[in-house]
């Protein structure tokens, strides 16, 4: 089989750990019989210093017509002044919602192999940790209106009731696949939206009925995260609790280098990215750790190209990596560590069998 990929590498560690992630992709293609074509296209901020745009038409077009798409990282420093709506991170929000990408997957899976990484005690997580967090990604107060002056300053939190409906359907499918039990996060003793939010997660939830339902307000969740993480297993929430939620998970299982997520709409396209940011700081020095972008890539042959064997073949390669005790400098942790060259090396070894 043959598939279309665009790819979008960004900016600071983006063009690094996306070389790495083609690289895995191309092994496995190889192992398996397929072809993955790459057409890579610019966003972000490096799309700006190119084309005076953070998000041009040509990147839209491909982004378009491709079976999937697999983003690096986007933003930086450099590009802090712009007004608000020209930064690069504002391509990323246009992209989801021009390709409807409504759905946001956010794993967060501790391995055996890094439990020493995470920073609560062992006791709060003897057995393994893994919950599932589904952020909607197309409304709220990222995509309400904004109105300012020099003094003031007010972002919309809006939500139409068909928007959460999807995004509930999509948890409570996740959830049914699992282990039967859904936290649906909201804020609904202050805000009109989460009330909203409540009512229409109870009216989906009478179509999954062997799904148990628990309401969380988010600052209880962000709490029961640190002091009882096991008793998650699929968080459902709006666009901003899980953006702060899942980055908290994250750092639960050890390191924010380790996540992957999709991005996915009504139908097989996706959009596959790592939840970290471009970390400037360490670009072009080999020590970025590309383990949650080559996850994502997994996790696009999963969901996008049906292809479940492949993608385990990649997260059983990254777990025997991690096993022989081979680290990037995140999660390293005072012991020798390899370079985001040397650390897929290993993984595309395994892969290769």
């Amino acid at each position: 089989m043959t598939y279309e990929i665009a790819v979008i590498k960004g900016d600071g560690i983006g063009p690094e750990i996306m070389d790495e992630t083609m690289r895995a992709l191309k092994a496995i293609g190889s192992k398996y019989d397929h072809i993955f074509n790459f057409k890579e296209v610019l966003a972000g901020g490096i799309a700006i210093d190119e084309t005076g745009k953070n998000l041009p038409e040509e990147t839209q077009e491909v982004c378009r017509q491709a079976d999937a798409v697999l983003l690096g990282a986007v933003g930086g420093p450099k590009w802090d002044t712009l007004p608000s709506d020209q930064r690069p991170e504002k391509a990323l929000l246009a992209l989801r919602k021009n390709l409807e990408l409504y759905a946001n997957i956010r794993p967060a899976v501790m391995f055996e192999e890094l439990k020493e990484a995470c920073p609560l005690k062992p006791e709060l997580v003897e057995g393994g940790l893994d919950l599932v967090i589904v952020r909607e990604l197309t409304g709220g107060i990222y995509f309400g209106k904004r109105e300012k002056s020099q003094t003031y300053a007010c972002d919309h939190m809006e939500y139409w009731e068909h928007e959460i409906a999807r995004i509930a359907e999509k948890a409570f499918q996740i959830a049914e696949g699992r282990n039967k039990r859904l936290v649906s996060v909201d804020k609904a003793n202050v805000l009109e939206t989460s009330r909203l939010w409540r009512r229409t997660v109870d009216r989906i939830n009478k179509k999954y009925p062997s799904v148990a339902v628990e309401h969380m307000y988010v600052d209880n969740a962000a709490m029961q995260l640190v002091i009882n993480p096991k008793q998650f297993d699929v968080i459902l929430t709006e666009n901003m609790f899980g953006d702060i939620l899942s980055d908290e998970a994250s750092m639960i299982t050890g390191s924010i280098g380790m996540l992957p997520s999709a991005s996915l709409g009504k139908g097989v396209k996706g959009m596959y990215e790592p939840i970290h940011g471009s970390a400037p700081d360490i670009a072009g020095q080999n020590k970025a750790n590309p383990i949650a972008s080559i996850l994502s890539a997994a996790m696009m042959l999963r969901y996008s190209f049906d292809l479940p064997v492949e993608a385990e073949a990649i997260e059983t390669a990254v777990k025997s990596a991690l096993a022989e005790g081979h680290r990037t400098l995140d999660i390293a942790m005072g012991k020798p560590c390899l370079g985001t060259i040397e650390i897929t090396d290993k993984i595309i070894e395994k892969i290769n069998g």
